[in-house]
């Protein structure tokens, strides 16, 4: 049983980023979500996009097979579905896949999907997730009236692309983009979607963002939880994020 309110989900994109720079295969994709799983996290997020600047293609299916003797942890595989993420999906089936509307090459996921207009494309590829066993969220900026078309569509979850928030923290238009993503997870909570979150969430913005926003199921961590680790370690950062989502008090 998830003794933690909100799952913590942690993104190792860049572990295999820095890997990558040499030939060395080191530092250990594998064994960094085996740290992280031993410290208490619930859950692996990757995204592997196309051009396999980080997370490569044997990186996802020896994840894949690393949680499977792991009952109860989820493996999020993320991406644009109309590039490669479906190739992982059908071979795969992880617990969740999270659509995003990257472009080939794009340097950071950095908007939602378009709705009601992205709709009907995604709603035959949500489909075919769902004949497959997969839980769908789709990558949203905050918007509320989005949210009743995003359930249409057949998406379980959504993503809220936090950015805007943690671009705001600290600053006097805080309180007012914080209650707009309040607004948005309500309005997705009401048309029966689930909410994750995930961008640029760290230790300082975390617990305020979960104390907003109650009822999240997931949030996604990982430049600034990699950032982070590369201080104190694996163990030693997950716990600093388990102790935030623990310190909203939901």
């Amino acid at each position: 049983m998830n003794p933690h309110p909100t799952a913590l989900s942690i993104n190792l994109n860049k572990v295999a980023l820095v890997r990558n720079t040499r030939h060395l295969g080191i530092p250990s994709v594998e064994r960094a979500a085996t740290l992280c799983l031993d410290a208490g996290a619930q859950g692996i997020t990757v995204h592997p996009r196309p051009d396999a600047r980080h997370i490569r293609a044997d990186d996802v299916h020896a994840l894949h097979a690393l949680l499977a003797r792991r009952p109860g942890v989820e493996f999020n595989i993320e991406g644009n579905p109309f590039h490669n993420l479906m190739d992982f999906v059908r071979a795969l089936r992880p617990q969740q896949a999270t659509f995003v509307p990257d472009s080939e090459g794009q340097f950071t996921s950095d908007h939602g999907w378009s709705f009601p207009a992205d709709g009907p494309r995604l709603a035959p590829l949500i489909a075919e997730c769902h004949a497959l066993g997969v839980r769908v969220s789709l990558f949203m900026d905050p918007v509320p009236e989005a949210m009743a078309a995003v359930r249409e569509c057949g998406a379980d979850r959504i993503e809220l692309y936090t950015e805007t928030y943690a671009r705001a923290f600290g600053t006097p238009a805080e309180a007012e983009v914080l209650q707009g993503f309040a607004q948005a997870a309500r309005a997705a909570q009401a048309a029966g979607l689930g909410v994750n979150a995930g961008h640029d969430l760290n230790q300082q913005n975390l617990t305020a963002f979960l104390r907003a926003l109650p009822g999240v199921l997931e949030v996604s961590i990982g430049h600034a939880f990699i950032a982070d680790a590369l201080e104190l370690g694996y163990a030693a950062a997950v716990a600093r994020y388990l102790a935030c989502v623990q310190a909203a008090g939901h």
